[in-house]
């Protein structure tokens, strides 16, 4: 391959690195792979700007989720640094006043303790409400990202701006990525977004819900190797 495309990936809200392990060998094809930590900081901007001073200087971007929030932070901060950008599983829109009540409901309970295991059904596809691998896959990114790091990305999410302003103005090749069962970010959603991102292309995965590396790791490498081959213009 004559050139590589440094490759940034973000995780999503309570996810770490081990979410984009079904897909990071096929990535790594195309250019070195770097996933980014989000747990440091419990705003937007403090965590693009921390990403963006610890990554290349031009690199293709994939948030899933929470990383998608970041994502468009990202865009907004330094637009000339992402050649292709890929959101996975996300939304344009900010906190509505009954999701922000929510998450200071699950905040509190994170500080006494408590584990959100009762949120899995959801998280999936029906067909994947019983699969031991994912709920351990989940287990592991709690542990990995902590109370604390949950605390101040759930602060961060509360607080992020409406990104549907400036989706015009995102001009580099664009893959939207969602699942047909996602009940944590419907795909009408996903749909608003590549309407909004001239060129974008949408992908919805059949028998997935919010996780689609995990659920659906093969369709989901398909998608991100065909954006990744996309021409920048």
């Amino acid at each position: 391959m004559d050139q590589t495309t440094p490759i940034l990936l973000v995780p999503g809200l309570a996810s770490s690195a081990r979410i984009y392990a079904p897909v990071i060998p096929a990535l790594w094809r195309f250019g070195p792979v770097m996933v980014a930590n989000h747990i440091r900081d419990d705003s937007m901007a403090a965590i693009a700007a921390r990403m963006l001073s610890e990554a290349p200087p031009r690199f293709a971007l994939a948030g899933h989720s929470m990383g998608g929030y970041i994502a468009f932070e990202i865009m907004r901060q330094a637009p000339e640094r992402v050649s292709k950008l890929a959101l996975i599983n996300t939304q344009a829109r900010p906190d509505t006043p009954e999701a922000t009540a929510r998450r200071r409901g699950l905040m509190e309970r994170a500080r006494h303790g408590e584990l959100r295991e009762e949120s899995f059904p959801e998280l999936v596809h029906p067909s994947r409400r019983d699969d031991a691998d994912i709920l351990k896959l989940v287990h592991a990114q709690d542990e990995d990202v902590g109370v604390e790091g949950y605390l101040r990305q759930q602060s961060a999410i509360i607080a992020r701006v409406d990104s549907r302003p400036t989706l015009a103005a995102i001009k580099c090749p664009t893959l939207v990525l969602t699942g047909d069962a996602d009940n944590t970010i419907p795909n009408a959603l996903s749909r608003e977004m590549a309407e909004g991102i001239a060129g974008a292309r949408l992908k919805v995965l059949d028998r997935c819900g919010h996780l689609p590396q995990a659920e659906q790791p093969e369709a989901t490498v398909r998608a991100l190797t065909e954006w990744l081959g996309t021409e920048v213009v």
